[in-house]
């Protein structure tokens, strides 16, 4: 292969595979990439093979309506076997995705359903918070994944024995948490799979054989008696795996809770502006939450054949990232984006690729996350609650360490003399 073809095809050059920065790195890896190159992307290697990232709204729009990008075979083994799940819906393509996401659309975006989960995500807050007025000190993140885990079993009509819930909302964190390392965190992300799929397999089991009965109409009894585009029941593992890509996501929200009680520390006003504006404001806060906190780097796809994004050319089987965290802090994009500022939202909805922190596209027949009206219902409710009770911030480390993904405030962000406010 001679000098003058090497220039015409750059993705034939060998780029040293970056596994090991990325895991090094975490959130800071893709913008040193994007800092060392001039082009509309980053061509570089991850896991033994080619990649490229790319980022922006006309990024958005090629990832997800390309239909030569598929993400049966961008999943790596060690996220499945934490985060996802084997079999899960995220690793489908074409009319298996769209019958399995359809379940989950049914299921998370219908309006009841979602003031329903609200409803009572806010009576288990407010259970607990009373617990608080005790003197205890409280730290948020665990606190909110605690009472997300008892509502999101109680809405999805999944028995849960309140001497369980500490051990179900640990492998629920655990299987977040420890995703994106190679560590100790990666190997309790593995255990706490495994103990969760094969207690959800027993049920399930029980639930079809009859010997236990699901509540007629609940999301346990929908996920159990899914059909998938076969016309067969899914079989009983992948069953499990769907049932936990509701739980976990929904627990997941600590992180952005914990979020939330680092933003009220860092910018005092805004839990004046929390109670003063209700849950208009509360929604904007939300979303300007997801925007500035980190969470998902990035998500991949793989090229089937020989792409074009903006005249460079993706060579078939190439990883195709979509700069989720550079996105959403893009100058470009964004008005002072490192500032924290809900006034981005007030009195408007983001634009469907405008903001993407849980992906971008068409929620109900793409990729993009089915539980996202979820998160900011959730995510606004609570942070509104927070900001009504009143509470001392004790010395405690609130670094946000980039290298760690997921990452979340240190501290978990500590709360003291708990007491509610006017």
């Amino acid at each position: 292969m001679n000098a003058l073809r090497l220039l015409k095809n750059p993705m034939r050059v060998r780029e040293p595979d970056q596994t090991l920065p990325l895991l090094a790195d975490g959130y800071r890896w893709l913008p040193a990439q994007w800092e060392q190159t001039d082009g509309p992307m980053v061509r570089t290697r991850l896991m033994g093979r080619p990649a490229v990232a790319v980022r922006g709204p006309e990024a958005v729009r090629f990832f997800y309506e390309e239909p030569r990008i598929e993400r049966h075979d961008a999943l790596p083994g060690p996220v499945l076997s934490t985060l996802f799940g084997h079999g899960a819906v995220h690793t489908l393509d074409g009319r298996d995705h769209q019958v399995r996401k359809a379940m989950f659309v049914d299921l998370l975006k219908d309006p009841d359903r979602v003031e329903a989960l609200a409803s009572t995500v806010g009576a288990a807050w407010d259970t607990a918070a009373e617990q608080w007025t005790d003197g205890r000190r409280v730290v948020l993140f665990d606190e909110s994944a605690r009472l997300l885990t008892r509502a999101v079993c109680r809405w999805a009509g999944l028995p849960l024995d309140a001497s369980r819930v500490d051990d179900v909302t640990r492998d629920l964190v655990a299987m977040v948490d420890g995703f994106a390392t190679a560590g100790p965190r990666h190997i309790r992300a593995r255990r706490a799979r495994r103990r969760a799929e094969q207690g959800l397999m027993r049920l399930v089991t029980r639930i079809r054989t009859g010997e236990r009965k699901a509540d007629p109409g609940s999301v346990l009894d929908a996920v159990v008696h899914h059909q998938g585009a076969d016309g067969l029941l899914i079989d009983t593992h992948t069953t499990a795996v769907e049932l936990l890509n509701i739980l976990r996501p929904t627990v997941a929200i600590s992180w952005f809770v914990a979020f939330a009680g680092h933003a009220l520390h860092e910018w005092p006003d805004q839990k004046r502006l929390l109670r003063e504006g209700g849950e208009e404001y509360a929604r904007a806060f939300a979303h300007e939450v997801r925007r500035h906190y980190p969470f998902a780097p990035f998500v991949a796809g793989v090229a089937q054949e020989e792409l074009h994004h903006r005249g460079e050319p993706i060579e078939a089987g190439t990883l195709v990232l979509l700069d989720l965290y550079g996105h959403d802090h893009d100058a470009e994009l964004w008005v002072r984006p490192d500032d924290f500022d809900p006034g981005r939202f007030t009195g408007r909805t983001p634009e469907r690729d405008e903001l993407i922190p849980q992906g971008g596209g068409d929620a109900s027949a793409g990729h993009r996350c089915p539980g996202e009206d979820i998160t900011v219902r959730l995510l606004g409710l609570l942070s509104l609650r927070l900001a009504r009770l009143e509470y001392r911030m004790p010395a405690q480390d609130l670094r946000i360490p980039l290298e760690r993904i997921p990452t979340r405030p240190k501290s978990g962000v500590v709360l003291g003399d708990v007491r509610y406010g006017d």
